[in-house]
């Protein structure tokens, strides 16, 4: 799978979205994501509003789903959504619906591994129920509040190798990783680089970071894209 740059919209306003999708794909941004913030404050609205304006470009609905969901997924794929994720704590029949709605609307499926007793089982359970794509997920308040405790902080990284070589889906890492880490997932055979919170986004007030956010997204997609294809399900020789 060629290297993808994936822009998560963690932010609660709805026109800063667009003006950051808009920076993000002028610097070359593959996907869109309408992040779990955006959904809670605006609803369908901000799919619907983005793939409107945006209609080639792949978005991602990060609605984070638990139950109800052949519904739900119905209802993202309406909107316009090319994706829609489904945590691995869910039911199996969670699960198992949100697969069969997504074959049945025309999305893919992204199940993620947060809070799951073991990641890398907890990723081929996903791969074996049916989903497209794996999110390898350290989620933030357990990052924050390790943070403000003095605590050692899970990363994605930590066990990155053993996902990826154990499913054949291709694989991304979200949840606390420098801005450096992140554009150098794909060595891992994860070809899907997340870019959010807290990297071109403000984490904690979920508005646009400061700064000259276009050229940082310009130089991660450049570096990004140069990989080129990813071979999923193995690590590539760097």
């Amino acid at each position: 799978m060629k290297a993808t740059v994936q822009l998560s919209l963690d932010l609660t306003d709805l026109e800063e979205a667009i003006r950051t999708a808009e920076s993000g794909l002028r610097a070359g941004v593959d996907w869109l994501e309408v992040g779990t913030p955006l959904i809670i404050a605006e609803g369908m609205r901000g799919v619907r509003e983005l793939h409107a304006r945006y209609p080639e470009t792949p978005i991602v609905a990060d609605l984070k789903t638990m139950d109800g969901g052949w519904l739900e997924a119905e209802i993202i794929a309406k909107a316009g959504a090319a994706m829609v994720v489904v945590m691995g704590q869910a039911h199996t029949e969670t699960v198992e619906l949100v697969v069969k709605a997504g074959a049945d609307f025309g999305v893919k499926v992204m199940g993620d591994n947060m809070a799951m007793p073991d990641p890398v089982a907890g990723a081929k359970r996903l791969e074996e129920l049916g989903c497209d794509y794996v999110i390898h997920h350290i989620g933030f308040d357990v990052r924050t509040l390790r943070a403000e405790r003095g605590l050692s902080m899970p990363s994605p990284l930590d066990r990155l190798r053993e996902v990826v070589e154990a499913v054949s889906v291709a694989v991304q890492a979200v949840g606390g990783l420098t801005l450096e880490q992140a554009i150098e997932t794909p060595r891992y055979g994860a070809p899907l680089v997340v870019i959010g919170a807290p990297l071109a986004i403000d984490a904690h007030a979920f508005r646009t970071g400061a700064g000259d956010v276009e050229g940082v997204l310009r130089l991660i997609c450049e570096r990004v894209h140069a990989y080129g294809d990813v071979p999923v399900g193995k690590e590539p020789v760097a």
